[in-house]
C-alpha cells in the first residue's frame, strides 16, 4: 500500500505552479502591453515627426552639417517672435557639450529690418531673407501659419519634425537630446 505524505504533495504543486508561472508571466505581460499600448517607445517624441524632405537652407558655413532650429517671422519682430528667439537660443544651451551641433536660422518672411538691440540679444542666429528660400511655404508645413512653429532640420539638409505654437522648452530640449544622442552625423 502506498500511502502519500500530503505536506510532500503540497509541496509538489507549489513548485508546478510557480514553474507554469515561470513561463506564462512574460508571455502574459507582452500581450498586457500591447493591449494597453503602453510599450515604452510609444511615449514618442514631443514635437511632430514629418516625412523627411529636403529643403533649401541658406548658403551659410555655420547651418553646414548642423541639426537646425528653423523659425519664420516677421523682422520686426513681435513678442511672439522674440519669445522663440530665446526659445531656440535656451534650447541650443540646454544641450551641453553638444550644441555645436545645433544651428538656428530665422528666415524673415518680410522686407522688414531687425532692431539692432535684437540682433545683438540673438547673436550667434543665421539670419536669412524667406525669398532666397525656394517653395518654403510647400516644405515646411504648418498647422495654421508657419510662423506658428518652429521646425528641425537634420544635418543632411531634411525637414524632419515641427514644434507646436508656444511649445514645452523641457520637451523639446528632451527631444532634441535624443536625437543628438542617436545620430552620429552633425
Amino acid at each position: 500500500m502506498n500511502v502519500e505524505n500530503p505536506e510532500r504533495r503540497r509541496s509538489g504543486r507549489v513548485k508546478l505552479a510557480l514553474l507554469a508561472a515561470f513561463f506564462v508571466l512574460p508571455v502574459a505581460a507582452g500581450w498586457l502591453i500591447w493591449a494597453l499600448d503602453l510599450a515604452p517607445g510609444n511615449a514618442g517624441n514631443y514635437g511632430t515627426l514629418l516625412r523627411p524632405q529636403p529643403v533649401a537652407l541658406p548658403a551659410d558655413a555655420a547651418l553646414k552639417g548642423k541639426w537646425v532650429l528653423v523659425q519664420f517671422d516677421g523682422g520686426a519682430c513681435s513678442a511672439a517672435c522674440e519669445r522663440k528667439l530665446y526659445f531656440m537660443r535656451q534650447v541650443r544651451r540646454a544641450q551641453g557639450r553638444e550644441m555645436e551641433r545645433v544651428a538656428r536660422l530665422w528666415l524673415i518672411t518680410d522686407g522688414v529690418q531687425p532692431r539692432p538691440a535684437l540682433l545683438q540679444a540673438i547673436e550667434g542666429t543665421v539670419i536669412a531673407s524667406r525669398s532666397g528660400i525656394d517653395a518654403a511655404d510647400g516644405a515646411f508645413p504648418a498647422e495654421g501659419s508657419v510662423t506658428d512653429h518652429i521646425y528641425l532640420v537634420d544635418p543632411l539638409g531634411n525637414l524632419m519634425m515641427r514644434f507646436p505654437k508656444d511649445p514645452e522648452p523641457a520637451r523639446v530640449i528632451k527631444d532634441l537630446q535624443r536625437l543628438l544622442r542617436a545620430s552620429s552625423f552633425g
